[in-house]
């Protein structure tokens, strides 16, 4: 296969392409580069702000898809660095026409809103073309994170094993077994039986030099690992810890919420999560542990509405390590 085409766009062996794509409608056009090697491969689909304020994933995108070398490719990468850019340019996590969560989202609706519409282009123009998925996240404004990564733990056996096999070569130390079904990747993972990782990597809004060099190697890590790009790179990636059971905590009231844990910090059954206050300092909710685990993120924003999320954390007794 000399020609590479992708939703109208052709690129020959070798080269690479910088196109838009779009899904029907104005106001959601996505950068994106394709990237066609000279022997026949695999299809990767590297994608970044699903959620538009998440910004690490973006730079890695960028600098992965002006720097990788169509020559030395196997296959075909698709670079798409901001799929959310409605969201990117207002600063929101969602779409903000229509407030759809592109990572909750799935399958969408080709007659729907602009949120519905663009999973719906993923759906039946992207994902029918791809092997394997790497998207890009990061903790939003108000939510602090360690680095962590989800992979789909309902998918069937070989999804999951190929998912997770990928997973063991980033440089994250906690892997989280998701059943999530209607997000980007965990759509194509269970309805489609397209394997990928979810990763997160930096938060509060920023975009640390550190944090852009550490996606940028996962993404080489990850094309090593799929025979799809080489990378001279000897060092030893950190130890993981699988977690097979994760507490989503959520806002029981709206109130003043003041978070007595920080992430990547163990907390044992009882200990006090953090607390909901009214605008008198009167407490509303404690919230504790419901058993020993591990911090990944939290929320860091005073305000809270009934129904946010407060803090994800996983079950040391449901966890696997390989320390």
């Amino acid at each position: 296969m000399n020609i590479w085409t992708i939703c109208g766009q052709t690129v020959a062996s070798g080269g690479k392409k910088q196109i838009m794509l779009a899904a029907d409608m104005a106001g959601c056009e996505m950068p994106a580069v394709m990237i066609k090697g000279v022997k026949p491969g695999k299809t990767i689909l590297i994608t970044a702000a699903v959620h538009g304020d998440e910004y690490p994933g973006i730079a890695a995108a960028i600098r992965a898809a002006k720097e990788i070398d169509p020559a030395a490719v196997t296959g075909q990468i698709l670079i798409i660095p901001c799929v959310n850019t409605g969201g990117f340019w207002t600063g929101s996590r969602d779409v903000p026409s229509d407030g759809a969560n592109l990572n909750a989202n799935y399958p969408g609706k080709p007659n729907g809103t602009a949120g519905e519409r663009i999973a719906d282009f993923f759906v039946k123009d992207i994902f029918p073309q791809t092997d394997f998925i790497i998207d890009l996240h990061s903790g939003s404004a108000m939510e602090p994170l360690t680095p962590c990564l989800f992979f789909p733990d309902t998918a069937g056996d070989a999804v999951r094993q190929a998912a997770k096999a990928a997973a063991y070569v980033t440089d994250i130390p906690y892997l989280i077994a998701s059943t999530a079904t209607t997000g980007h990747y965990s759509y194509a993972a269970n309805s489609l039986k397209i394997p990928g990782l979810l990763l997160e990597r930096g938060h509060s809004g920023l975009c640390k030099d550190s944090w852009v060099e550490a996606y940028y190697r996962d993404i080489r890590l990850l094309l090593r690992h799929l025979a799809v790009y080489p990378f001279d790179d000897n060092h030893t990636v950190c130890p993981k810890k699988v977690f097979h059971k994760t507490i989503y905590l959520s806002a029981l009231h709206t109130g003043l919420w003041f978070p007595a844990i920080t992430a990547n910090t163990d907390v044992k059954e009882g200990d006090l999560l953090g607390r909901m206050e009214d605008f008198f300092g009167n407490t509303i909710t404690e919230y504790r542990a419901q058993a020993d685990g591990t911090v990944f993120y939290y929320t860091g924003s005073l305000a809270v509405k009934q129904g946010q999320a407060l803090v994800a954390y996983g079950l040391e007794r449901y966890a696997e390590s390989n320390i």
